[in-house]
């Protein structure tokens, strides 16, 4: 009797180390499979929180469900077609219209780095919330830590631009976003293989039917319907409250005196700096050639001379927008100017002083010999400074319908 329980107990402990050996297998198997998929396309279902049906703030919901630019601009009459502008001319017109359901998704989009093709880089990888819709880096990086050819310009105000890129070589935010998704040297990603991953993601089929009621549930989500979403997003990315809009709109208290002394004197015919930076996007929209100098050793970057195929704008680049300028820096095309000071610096030091030797640059009408003094360009500074307003910054998803980390 003693020996048959015994030999019970050795069986039972035998078969609790078998036991044991396939737990442990089982675990490791998983382990590795974590590690080896780590990255890859995910398919699982987590939770995310119903698209908003409001308006981002700057935006007025209307009886068809779509959010229209609201803002005191919208008051004046007189747009900026020439000239350096009064302080209550209009606004160009914006991309608006779309619906809070459009926007909202399009913010997931943009935060997500399953767009790109090693889900490592997504949209505000290059343009962060917390750096002004830039990056912060002299010239950006894609996938794998290349480095690009130029600077993230901000994407504050860009639903009002007609042209994008530096060079303006495109004329929509669709077109524009199909560049930086499908480069190598960006997010790295194909057509076919953003659509699959986005189609094999639960939560987007979700939220592409929410976004788009009138859509068949069973189609697959579209390129068209992607670039939409973001575009209606980044059209969202208004800055229009600043310290400077406080004072156009009529609060004279807005400005310290040494900010409205530099509002004059960007104003006045000696700076010239409103001729091309016109309020009040601070901005003509049109390209200049001013002779920036390139980081040393590299040559120089022929800018809108190639996608226009002009000689005449060898070295133009298009003149950006100054909102949340401070928040930006370094500054120029190739981030060239690490502070404000250095770039003010840059053009009272004289025309075409910068220029390559062997290069014949036509520069342009504006930029001459200012002969500022150092008060003048540090109350220049001061009044660029007014020109910061985040109070409308995009909200950063808690969590992504892709259920990877967020990519900044």
């Amino acid at each position: 009797m003693l020996w048959n329980n015994q030999r019970i107990i050795q069986d039972l402990v035998e078969k609790g180390r078998v036991l044991f050996k396939v737990i442990i297998s089982v675990a490791v198997l998983g382990i590795m499979a974590g590690v080896f998929f780590a990255g890859q396309r995910p398919t699982a279902y987590y939770p995310v929180p119903l698209l908003k049906s409001s308006c981002p703030p700057g935006f007025k919901l209307n009886e068809n469900n779509e959010c229209i630019a609201k803002n005191l601009y919208s008051q004046y009459a007189t747009t900026n077609k020439a000239g350096v502008g009064g302080l209550k001319s209009a606004l160009p017109e914006i991309r608006d219209g779309f619906s809070p359901q459009e926007i909202d998704l399009g913010r997931y989009l943009f935060f997500d780095p399953a767009l790109s093709a090693d889900q490592t880089v997504s949209c505000a990888t290059c343009h962060d919330p917390d750096k002004g819709l830039g990056d912060g880096l002299a010239t950006s990086q894609g996938k794998d830590g290349h480095k690009l050819k130029r600077a993230a310009p901000s994407l504050y105000n860009v639903g009002y631009l007609k042209k994008l890129f530096w060079d303006g070589r495109a004329t929509s935010l669709e077109e524009q976003m199909l560049e930086p998704l499908f480069s190598k040297d960006e997010m790295g990603n194909t057509p076919e293989n953003l659509l699959k991953t986005i189609n094999e993601i639960k939560n987007y089929r979700k939220l592409f039917a929410e976004a788009y009621p009138k859509r068949d549930g069973d189609q697959p989500i579209a390129l068209n319907e992607i670039t939409k979403a973001i575009t209606a997003f980044q059209s969202s990315l208004v800055s229009l409250n600043s310290k400077y809009d406080q004072y156009a709109h009529g609060y004279d208290e807005a400005l310290n005196k040494n900010e409205i002394e530099g509002l004059n004197i960007f104003r006045s015919f000696v700076a010239r700096c409103a001729e091309c930076h016109t309020p009040p996007l601070f901005t003509n929209q049109q390209f200049a050639v001013i002779g920036t100098p390139e980081p040393d050793g590299l040559p120089l970057d022929p800018g809108a001379e190639i996608p226009f195929n002009d000689k005449s704008l060898r070295g133009a680049f298009k003149v950006p927008s100054l909102r949340n300028i401070a928040q930006t820096a370094p500054y120029m095309h190739s981030g060239r100017f690490k502070t404000l000071r250095e770039t003010v610096q840059f053009y009272t030091d004289g025309r075409g002083h910068a220029v390559p030797e062997g290069e014949n640059l036509l520069i342009h009408w504006h930029i001459w010999e200012p002969n500022l003094t150092d008060y003048e360009m540090d109350r220049l500074v001061d009044f660029l400074k007014t020109l910061t307003d985040e109070s409308f910054k995009p909200k950063t998803p808690e969590v992504l319908p892709s259920g990877l980390k967020i990519s900044t």
